[in-house]
């Protein structure tokens, strides 16, 4: 992976599936979770963006926003969050440069054309703390991540 724990993480902007835009350094002062998943549409991609949404406050009770970003266009991740009734969690689209963001991070994963599934987490200035990548077909463990956010202080 090009991105290592200890790194400033790299800024980006992209649109959500809330018809806004996510700029990561406009959350500095909070801590940020970017829970990177393959493809919408698929089934461990949607428990893992469920859960993001089922824990929203957790999240908020840690001072975590939680982002779940893709390489899927943002119109598709938008009916996609209102199938699985997400409505508090941004899944921020980096479709278009198609996947410049993952490529960035170094998560590209260039034989599926997706983003590896990976977690990411930044901390109130910006420097990455934490960094796990799953198997494409493995859930991530929503409890790991939120133990790393406590830990994290």
């Amino acid at each position: 992976m090009k991105i290592k724990v200890g790194q400033k993480a790299l800024d980006f902007t992209l649109p959500d599936n809330q018809g806004g835009k996510v700029t990561l350094s406009e959350l500095k002062g909070k801590k940020v979770l970017l829970s990177w998943h393959p493809l919408a549409w698929t089934s461990v991609c949607t428990d893992q963006m469920r859960a993001l949404e089922a824990h929203k406050k957790d999240f908020e009770k840690l001072g975590t926003v939680a982002l779940g970003l893709s390489v899927d266009p943002a119109p598709s991740k938008q009916v996609w969050a209102n199938v699985l009734s997400i409505k508090d969690t941004k899944l921020p689209s980096d479709f278009y440069p198609h996947g410049k963001v993952a490529q960035d991070y170094g998560i590209f994963l260039e034989e599926l054309g997706a983003s590896a599934r990976v977690n990411i987490l930044i901390d109130e200035e910006g420097v990455i703390r934490w960094i796990k990548e799953y198997d494409i077909p493995q859930l991530p463990d929503i409890d790991e991540v939120l133990k790393a956010i406590k830990d994290l202080g």
